[in-house]
């Protein structure tokens, strides 16, 4: 790869940004193959899906005992609630590239820079945790 005039910061942003994409990837392709193929118990078994495929998520969430929120965390031992995992690296990969890129800016005195990139991990951080969630 030719670097030449690619500031430091953007080089492992990039690889950074690179790297948990293609995890996120790794982690919905696996999760879909372990659903698919049985290997893991499903929430919602795949022949199941055509039935309940234009319910609203709140009548599927009820029908299937579902709560909202990172509850799915506690359900990644079943093969249809796997692939949230997927989801949830791909949406967060830009977090850690940015915390990786702050010490660069640290290092060369651009705190301003640095700042931005905490603020940027926290409002992250915070819309993930569903302490902010949009009326109803």
């Amino acid at each position: 790869m030719n670097t030449k005039g690619i500031e430091p910061e953007q080089i492992r942003y990039a690889e950074w940004l690179r790297w948990s994409g293609w995890l996120g990837l790794a982690v919905l392709v696996g999760a879909f193959g372990l659903y698919v193929s049985g290997v893991l118990p499903p929430v919602i078994p795949v022949e199941h899906l055509p039935q309940i495929w234009g319910l609203p998520s709140r009548e599927l969430m009820q029908r299937h005992e579902l709560e909202g929120g990172w509850s799915w965390i506690h359900s990644l031992g079943r093969g249809d609630m796997l692939n949230l995992l997927g989801i949830a690296i791909l949406s967060g990969c830009s977090a850690l590239p940015l915390l990786a890129v702050t010490d660069i800016y640290l290092r060369r005195g651009d705190r301003l820079f640095a700042a931005l990139c905490l603020l940027q991990v926290a409002v992250l951080v915070l819309a993930a945790s569903g302490l902010i969630a949009p009326g109803h």
